[in-house]
């Protein structure tokens, strides 16, 4: 049999392997309540606009209303044979109310439908991941509140280079989910336009008011060019984008707790929610949740990639390449939420080992730079030889087999006569953080500062930073003041 939802054009069924290759039910059913959103806002406006009967547009509303609740309550029978999600509403709309149900497609096609649809989709989902984003900067605000005298070494190349604060660090990934959110809200402030209305490609002759469908669906304008409207999938593109780069900073951070959390470095311990244990053996605690979130990035940015080769070639308008946009964009947009709900887990329990941070921050000569600066400021010696000056000293430290901090005034002189013993003063990791208090700089006292100015763009509450408390060095996540 023929499909009926295509008309008379076909005398026959499709083959079968036509209806495997064509058929999208089986993943764009989850725009089921787009689909029936849309439906309502379009029949209601062919009703105010004399186009269809009060009495047809009141059927219709009541049968899509049902339609919706058998989708929801797991009742409802979705057909391959009927290709996809709106032909599926249809179809079911019709068994219910009759001939009015044929009478909802008037000045419509499934070309701005889809597009109607995929675009209230994208919309929905990005409200979603902003309120996830959210919650994870939250999360991070919180816990770099708790450590902003936290002492852990700062890396460059992945060396030791200057003490920074564990609560300093954190904020860093708070700024930037900042931008990740805003690049999702510029993408969904663009994307809201409504293809409804745009019909095939060229428009319709029907006298309908698209403004109206707009606005009953939360567009802020209907689209301005029928050709690009159902041709347009610049929207979950950029969605991907924004994504794929909200990802990318999810991937860093899961690899840093990957890193901390090993034996070698020992930073933080994570909770046995977000662990895993081996088959074979017995002493194993694998961070296997912040390795799948590492790994997300490779779906995220590879169903960008798939979308953009997809679309590159394609001339205007419509073509049904652009079925192949849904099913990558829905297993992305999924991945970056489920990464992101499991990287706040592992921000909330994660506990950090203060003691086993301090000790490695002030490892490898990392105050060094604190000496060269000393040096200018308090001896007004030039930038570049009190470089070099600093290098001579680290050179003896390394040759004493000591720190920084275990070398004597004697040493100093020895190096430089000019030094005196006030330079004692800038070689604990606790000075130079201290020290750090430029704005943006690592200092406790900033961390708490900026933690409180997120607390309140994230929040819509006013917070006041919170008093510094000096916490005792001890094991892991110990919250002891002094």
């Amino acid at each position: 049999m023929s499909n009926k939802m295509w008309g008379g054009r076909f005398a026959t069924g499709p083959d079968a392997i036509m209806e495997e290759i064509n058929a999208s039910i089986g993943f764009d059913q989850r725009l089921f309540r787009q689909d029936i959103a849309g439906s309502i806002a379009h029949a209601t406006m062919l009703a105010e606009t004399g186009i269809l009967t009060q009495e047809d547009r009141d059927s219709i509303v009541s049968g899509l209303t049902e339609v919706l609740a058998e989708i929801e309550g797991g009742r409802f029978t979705f057909s391959r044979a009927l290709e996809d999600i709106h032909m599926n509403v249809e179809s079911r709309l019709r068994e219910k109310i009759g001939d009015a149900a044929g009478r909802l497609h008037t000045a419509r096609s499934r070309n701005d439908q889809v597009a109607t649809d995929f675009k209230l989709y994208v919309r929905d989902t990005i409200d979603t991941l902003v309120v996830q984003v959210h919650t994870l900067q939250l999360a991070l605000v919180t816990k770099a509140e708790e450590e902003a005298e936290t002492i852990m070494p700062g890396f460059t190349h992945l060396q030791s280079a200057q003490p920074v604060t564990f609560g300093h660090h954190l904020l860093a990934y708070v700024e930037m989910l900042g931008r990740d959110a805003g690049r999702l809200l510029d993408a969904r402030k663009r994307l809201n336009e409504s293809p409804l209305g745009s019909a095939a490609l060229a428009g319709t002759p029907y006298p309908i008011d698209r403004q109206m469908t707009a606005e009953k669906l939360g567009f802020d304008r209907p689209t301005a060019n029928s050709l690009d409207a159902v041709s347009d999938r610049d929207f979950i593109i950029e969605t991907l984008a924004a994504a794929s780069i909200c990802a990318m900073h999810l991937s860093r951070f899961a690899e840093e707790m990957v890193i901390w959390s090993s034996a070698q470095f020992g930073f933080v311990r994570l909770s046995d929610k977000f662990t895993t244990g081996s088959s074979i053996m017995p002493q194993k605690r694998n961070p296997d949740a912040a390795e799948l979130v590492r790994a997300k990035i490779g779906r995220i940015l590879g169903a960008l990639t798939s979308l953009i080769v997809v679309m590159k070639g394609l001339p205007l308008a419509y073509s049904k390449d652009m079925q192949e946009d849904k099913e990558v964009a829905f297993d992305a947009l999924d991945s970056l939420s489920l990464s992101l709900a499991a990287m706040t887990g592992m921000v909330g329990d994660m506990a950090p080992n203060r003691e086993r941070m301090r000790i490695s921050a002030a490892a490898g000569f990392s105050t060094a730079t604190d000496i060269a600066d000393w040096l200018v400021r308090e001896l007004n010696i030039p930038f570049r030889d009190a470089h070099h000056i600093t290098g001579t000293i680290v050179a003896l430290a390394e040759q004493k087999g000591c720190g920084l901090e275990g070398l004597t005034i004697e040493d100093f002189k020895f190096v430089d006569q000019r030094i005196d013993s006030r330079i004692h003063k800038v070689l604990t990791v606790e000075a130079s953080v201290a020290a750090r208090k430029s704005y943006g700089g690592t200092a406790p006292a900033n961390v708490l500062f900026q933690a409180a100015r997120w607390k309140t763009e994230l929040t819509g509450v006013s917070h006041e930073p919170k008093p510094l408390a000096r916490k005792k060095h001890g094991g892991h996540g110990d919250g002891g003041v002094e």
